[in-house]
C-alpha cells in the first residue's frame, strides 16, 4: 500500500507539472494542436477522403463544392479535397525525412570537424562551398539530374541543410573540447568514438532539436516551392505545392484552389516554428526560469 501512494503521488505531480506548462505556453500548445490536427487529417486521408486523388474526371472539372466534393474539383476533375489531405502526407513526409537526415548527416560531420583538427578544414570547406549554392538553384539541379521523385526532392532538399547542422555542431564541439571532464578522458586513453558518444554528443541534443524543427519547416516550404515551379514532385502526386500550380490558372475563377493548400501550408509552417522557438528557450538555461515552473 505504502508503495502504491508515492506512485500515485508522482503521476499527479507530473501532470500538475505539465498543466502548468501549458498554461504558461498558451501559443505553443494551440502550435502543437494544429499540428497535431494537420498530421492526423493527413494519416487518415483514407477514411476521410471520399476519391481517389488522382483520378481524372474531365467532365466533373472546375466543380464548385457540394456533399459529393466537399471543396470541388480542379481543371481535371479530381477531387480537390482528397489532393489536399493526401498532399500533407508528402510534404509532412518530406520535413520530416529532411530534418531527420540533415541532422544525423550534421552532426557525424560536425563531430569530427570539431574534434579532429586534420579533418576540420576539408570538411569545413567543403560545407562553405555548398552554402555558397542557393537551395533552390541546388535542388533544381539535383532533382533534373535524377528525377522528379520523391528520393530525389528528398536527397535535394536535404543536402544545403546539412552544412547549417555541421556548423553548428562544430562550434558546441569546439567549445567542449576543451573541458577539463573531455581533457581527463583523453589523459585516461579514453578511445576517440567513446568521448564522442558519450561526452561531446550530448551536449549538441539540444540544439540540434531546436535546428531540427527548423529544418523541417524549411524543407516543406522548399518542396512546395520546387513543385510550385515544376521541378519538384511528379505533378499527378498530389503535394500542396503540385495543387498550387495546377490552380494558378484558374484562380480568377476559383481562388480555393489556392487559398486552401496554402493555408495548410502557412499553419503547418507556423506551427513547426512556434515549436522551435519554444523549444529553444526551454533549452537555454537563462530564459527557461520565465516560461514556466519547474
Amino acid at each position: 500500500m505504502s508503495s502504491v501512494a508515492p506512485d500515485f503521488q508522482n503521476r499527479i505531480s507530473t501532470r500538475s507539472h505539465w498543466w502548468r506548462i501549458a498554461a504558461a505556453n498558451p501559443v505553443c500548445m494551440i502550435a502543437c494542436a494544429v499540428l497535431l490536427a494537420i498530421a492526423a487529417v493527413s494519416l487518415f486521408a483514407p477514411l476521410l477522403a471520399q476519391h481517389s486523388p488522382t483520378e481524372i474526371a474531365p467532365a466533373l472539372r472546375l466543380r464548385p463544392p457540394s456533399a459529393e466534393f466537399l471543396l470541388g474539383t480542379d481543371s481535371y476533375g479530381r477531387d480537390l479535397f482528397a489532393r489536399i489531405v493526401y498532399g500533407g502526407r508528402i510534404s509532412l513526409l518530406v520535413g520530416l525525412g529532411a530534418a531527420a537526415a540533415g541532422v544525423i548527416g550534421g552532426l557525424a560531420l560536425g563531430l569530427i570537424a570539431g574534434y579532429f583538427r586534420a579533418a576540420d578544414a576539408f570538411i569545413m570547406r567543403a560545407m562553405d562551398g555548398i552554402m555558397a549554392i542557393p537551395n533552390v538553384l541546388l535542388a533544381i539541379a539535383v532533382v533534373a539530374l535524377w528525377g522528379g521523385n520523391l528520393a530525389a526532392v528528398l536527397i535535394a532538399i536535404t543536402i544545403p541543410e546539412i552544412p547549417r547542422v555541421t556548423r553548428l555542431v562544430r562550434s558546441v564541439v569546439l567549445s567542449s573540447r576543451e573541458e577539463p571532464y573531455v581533457e581527463a578522458a583523453i589523459v585516461l586513453g579514453t578511445p576517440s568514438a567513446a568521448i564522442l558518444w558519450r561526452h561531446l554528443m550530448p551536449i549538441a541534443i539540444g540544439p540540434l532539436i531546436v535546428q531540427g524543427t527548423y529544418i523541417c519547416a524549411s524543407a516543406i516550404l522548399l518542396e512546395s516551392i520546387l513543385s510550385f515551379l515544376g521541378a519538384g514532385i511528379h505533378p499527378e502526386i498530389p503535394t500542396w505545392g503540385n495543387i498550387m500550380a495546377d490552380g494558378r490558372l484558374y484562380f480568377q475563377i476559383r481562388p480555393s484552389m489556392i487559398l486552401w493548400p496554402a493555408l495548410l501550408l502557412s499553419l503547418t509552417i507556423l506551427s513547426i516554428n512556434i515549436i522551435g522557438d519554444t523549444a529553444r528557450d526551454w533549452l537555454d538555461p537563462r530564459t527557461a526560469r520565465r516560461l514556466g515552473p519547474a
